[in-house]
């Protein structure tokens, strides 16, 4: 098959593969139709599951399953996946980065695009430089972390950090822009304008959401994805090259490689095309070593070069490729930082001694040890929660617990028969539960209690029932008793005064959510 044929074949490659991911991303929500009938999603008789494989990419990864292995002795499902990808890359060095890793992708379209640098300055660019040692450093961290039972895989993985950042900001804040363009238009005075606003709002909401989506730290998880983004006018494939771990890990695999690029000197001109348009600064130019771990397979320098004197061919051989330069200080430093950090996500007391009231961790949830020890903090369970009420941490977890989630009851509430966050999540920190299991045992993530304050009806300022009419328990953990109180003006006033009972309550939080007095009705965890 010819050079060109090959570019072709893994462009058409690249671009179904992050299609492919976009379209789990997007699904990775209710239906549609349940939105317009919302008593079709929510029944005891039936668990609502998805029918896309929203997983598929995080078993595909490699990095995810080795890290879940190690810090939770789990074996994920799904993981033979993350196995074939490495016999793949065995086989044929690091192709999922040329041909099939989404966020590559985007890295490589970008690069292409409008790349800063040309000419003699693009040549110096692509030169292999020691920063490319980083992302051993990273790797190393991380594995080493996971074996010690903290997993951070999940803040440098490429298929995490950009779900994460896809689902938690990019698509939230482009649907919050174009649905507000939307309403602009609905209000204008033009019919025409009227009628192409109600036709563009039904032709995006199926992809940005029916209503506006907002999680806490969204905004730092976007400008991260957009500085990662903006590095590739420093350097082509920078976060490839230098920050991904995933890369680093089939980088180490790769040197088995059958797949070889040959090189003919006496037909090489120097050019310099090659190393020009090289993806990886893998010194792909004749009379140079070839970086078989750096090397992506994109092919364009099998492509470009005028002169035919490189080519991609097969050779079995008991010769191993060169061997990653990893680099001594990346080796050294990613090992003492490895075991470092999860003896500093300690210090703060949050996973042995006290944990802040404010955590509470979605239905299903292992314990918070186990629980940090598989969590991939990639925002599926965000993403799919149909109420919006699960969002990454900031500082609720402490440093060990750092964006994985937790639910903001003031934003939204654990829907009482919903199941979706133990269905999507891909390591098994949520587990998966039936809506029977989380009604009968129940499963129970917090509990509320009233702050008689500010509560209108035992304030004396107005009577109220809001909280126990939702209470969805039954019988209902929120029950009401007559009493007369003294209202602010000295008047008796006849109310219904709220109780709670905490053997019912679930901490679903409902209760809280639609207090009409905000933060009169707190949902705390459950004390481990």
């Amino acid at each position: 098959m010819k050079a060109s044929h090959l570019v072709w074949l893994r462009r058409i490659t690249q671009a179904l593969f992050l299609c492919f991911f976009l379209f789990l991303v997007i699904t990775n929500r209710l239906p549609h139709d349940i939105y317009q009938d919302y008593s079709l999603a929510f029944s005891v008789d039936q668990d609502l599951r998805l029918n896309q494989p929203v997983t598929f990419f995080f078993q595909l990864d490699p990095l995810v399953g080795i890290s879940s292995l190690l810090s939770g002795n789990t074996l994920i499902k799904g993981i033979l996946w993350g196995a074939a990808v490495l016999v793949l890359t065995l086989l044929l060095g690091r192709v999922f980065c040329g041909f099939i890793c989404p966020f590559g992708t985007i890295h490589h379209a970008v690069s292409w695009f409008k790349p800063a640098l040309g000419g003699d300055r693009m040549v110096q660019v692509n030169k292999k430089t020691a920063s490319q040692q980083f992302k051993y450093f990273l790797l190393f961290v991380l594995l080493v972390s996971a074996l010690l039972g903290l997993n951070l895989t999940g803040l440098m993985d490429p298929i995490a950090l950009l779900f994460r950042s896809v689902a938690l900001a990019v698509i939230p804040g482009l649907g919050a822009g174009i649905l507000s363009l939307f309403k602009a238009m609905a209000n204008s005075d033009v019919q025409i304008v009227r009628l192409l606003s109600y036709g563009g709002e039904l032709l995006v909401s199926p992809i940005f959401g029916y209503t506006y989506q907002s999680y806490q730290t969204a905004w730092v998880i976007g400008f991260i994805f957009l500085v990662i983004v903006f590095l590739n006018r420093i350097r082509p494939r920078f976060w490839c090259r230098t920050l991904c771990p995933l890369g680093a890990l089939l980088g180490i695999f790769a040197r088995f490689s059958i797949l070889r690029l040959e090189k003919d000197p006496e037909k090489c001109t120097d050019c310099n095309l090659c190393i020009r348009h090289c993806q990886g600064a893998a010194s792909p130019k004749p009379g140079q070593e070839w970086e078989t771990a750096e090397c992506h397979v994109c092919l364009n320098c099998f492509n470009i070069c005028p002169e035919d004197a490189l080519a991609f061919r097969f050779r079995w051989t008991f010769k191993p490729n060169k061997h990653p330069d990893i680099g001594r200080r990346a080796l050294l430093g990613g090992l003492l930082a490895g075991i470092s950090i999860p003896f500093l996500g300690r210090v703060d007391g949050r996973l042995d001694k006290v944990s802040d009231p404010r955590l509470i961790r979605p239905p299903g949830s292992l314990p918070e040890k186990e629980f940090l020890e598989l969590c991939q903090r990639c925002g599926l369970c965000m993403k799919v929660c149909p109420t919006n009420v699960i969002n990454p941490t900031l500082g609720e977890a402490g440093m060990a617990g750092f964006w994985t989630p937790h639910l903001i009851m003031i934003q939204g509430y654990c829907e009482y028969t919903c199941t979706l966050c133990g269905s999507v999540c891909p390591t098994g920190a949520i587990q998966e539960f039936t809506i029977k299991e989380k009604i009968k045992q129940p499963i129970k993530i917090g509990s509320v209690y009233i702050e008689r304050g500010r509560c209108l009806p035992w304030s004396g300022n107005a009577p109220c029932i809001v909280c126990q009419e939702h209470c969805p328990t039954s019988p209902k953990a929120i029950y009401l008793k007559k009493e007369v109180v003294a209202a602010s003006d000295g008047k008796k006033l006849s109310v219904q005064l709220p109780f709670v009972d905490l053997k019912k309550c679930i901490g679903c939080g409902i209760c809280e959510n639609k207090c009409p007095v905000r933060t009169n009705v707190r949902c705390v965890a459950c004390p481990p």
